[in-house]
């Protein structure tokens, strides 16, 4: 999905559009090397459709949108190896707060709690937590969410 919106052009046609995504933005942090260079040569290696038309065509890199243009959120299932990948690939005053269900489940993981308690311990200052927590949702949809 988050490609699609990429080469597809929406995210240089409406730039002011906000895009949350799951899972501290899926597989992308992981991949970084394929969505940068990888993506930088798009179109060399083809001669039935012309991809390096497209790449030109884009505002910026591919890899400049992933990370910067999208939001990605801490549904990481409780993951401290995703979540510390997705710190490290998107900036803070992009990340927000987010589980896969309102309420932990009966049986099994604790996924809320195991966030919280992941982010907690991930030694960021209470200021820099507090905008995962909900400062930059506040922002990014002009909503005060905490008084």
């Amino acid at each position: 999905m988050m490609s699609r919106l990429v080469f597809s052009k929406i995210l240089d046609d409406m730039p002011k559009l906000k895009v949350i995504v799951h899972h501290f933005g899926s597989i992308v942090p992981t991949l970084e090397g394929r969505v940068g260079p990888g993506w930088d040569q798009f179109g060399s290696r083809t001669s039935d459709e012309d991809y390096g038309a497209l790449l030109k065509s884009l505002k910026k890199r591919p890899l400049d949108y992933f990370k910067h243009d999208f939001y990605p959120d801490t549904a990481t299932f409780t993951s401290e190896g995703a979540m510390k990948i997705g710190f490290g690939f998107f900036d803070l005053d992009k990340v927000i707060f987010a589980s896969d269900c309102p309420f932990d489940p009966e049986k099994g993981t604790m996924y809320i709690r195991e966030t919280l308690r992941i982010l907690d311990e991930y030694g960021m200052p209470k200021e820099d937590l507090d905008k995962v927590y909900y400062k930059n949702l506040e922002r990014i949809t002009g909503k005060t969410f905490v008084k």
